[in-house]
C-alpha cells in the first residue's frame, strides 16, 4: 500500500493532502523519515508515525456534517492555534474536513475520516455541485452574470459553467444562488470580484446531495445511511 493511502485509510486526511505531509518531512516509517509519495508500506509489519504518533488503519468510519460559523479555520489543525471545524465535533475518531470553506464563510462542511471518499469527492473531474447563497455589492449586469455563467479564466484556469439566480435586490446590495462544480479557492469571491460586485457574505448551502436545510451555526449532525449511500454513488 502506497504511503499516502495508508494516511488516508488511517484517517489522517485525503490523499491529496497527505501527500503534502510527507514532503514536509511529518511521516516517519519504522522511525525513519519518509519523503517519497511512491513509498509502499506493509500494512501488517511496518510501523508508520505521524507527527510521532503511532497510527492504525481504520475500520470503521464516521461522516459528520457542520454548520461552520465564520472565525473557524477549515483544517484538522492550525499552526496558529485558531479553533478549526474539527473542535466543533466531540468525537474521540481523527476525522476531517472534505474540502475547505474561508474562515468568514458559513455554511455546510462534511467531515470523515474515510479517505478514499474523501479523495473522491475532491477530485476536480467529478465536478460536484456545490451551492452557495451569497450576498454581493450592487446589482450584478445581465452581462456581467452571462459572463460568469458561461464560465471565466480565474488565475490562469477556465471555469466550467455556472448557475446564478438573483433572489433579491436591494438599494445598496443583492442575495444571489450561485451553484459551481469546481471549488477552487476563494472562487465565488474572486468571479464576482472580477465582474464589480464584491462578496459581502457567503454560506454554502449543498454539497452535492448533502444539504444544510435547517442545522443551526456552529451545530453538527452525522450522516445518514441514505446520506452516505448517495455521497459514494457520485
Amino acid at each position: 500500500m502506497r504511503l499516502q493511502k495508508y494516511l488516508a485509510h488511517a484517517g489522517v486526511a485525503s490523499r491529496r493532502t497527505s501527500e503534502e505531509l510527507i514532503l514536509n518531512g511529518r511521516v516517519k516509517v519504522n522511525g525513519e523519515v519518509v519523503t517519497e509519495l511512491g513509498y509502499k508500506v506493509d500494512p501488517l509489519k511496518d510501523k508508520v508515525y505521524f507527527d510521532d504518533k503511532k497510527l492504525k488503519l481504520v475500520r470503521e468510519y464516521t461522516y459528520v456534517m457542520i454548520n461552520k460559523p465564520i472565525g473557524i479555520v477549515s483544517t484538522a489543525k492550525d499552526e496558529k492555534n485558531r479553533k478549526t471545524v474539527v473542535d466543533l465535533v466531540p468525537n474521540d475518531e481523527r476525522i476531517y474536513p472534505i474540502g475547505r470553506l474561508d474562515i468568514d464563510t458559513t455554511g455546510l462542511l462534511i467531515l470523515t475520516n474515510d479517505g478514499e471518499l474523501a479523495n473522491k469527492l475532491m477530485h476536480p473531474r467529478k465536478e460536484i455541485d456545490k451551492v452557495y447563497i451569497a450576498t454581493v455589492e450592487g446589482t450584478p449586469s445581465k452581462s456581467g452574470l452571462d459572463k460568469l455563467r458561461n464560465g471565466i479564466t480565474i488565475d490562469g484556469y477556465k471555469l466550467s459553467k455556472s448557475e446564478i439566480k438573483i433572489l433579491k435586490s436591494y438599494e445598496s446590495d443583492s442575495i444571489v444562488r450561485v451553484t459551481i462544480h469546481e471549488g477552487r479557492n476563494r472562487q465565488v469571491k474572486k468571479m464576482f470580484e472580477r465582474i464589480g460586485n464584491p462578496v459581502k457574505k457567503l454560506k454554502r448551502i449543498s454539497f452535492g446531495p448533502i444539504e444544510l436545510a435547517n442545522l443551526e451555526i456552529g451545530a453538527y449532525r452525522y450522516l445518514t445511511n441514505e446520506e452516505i449511500k448517495e455521497l459514494k454513488s457520485i
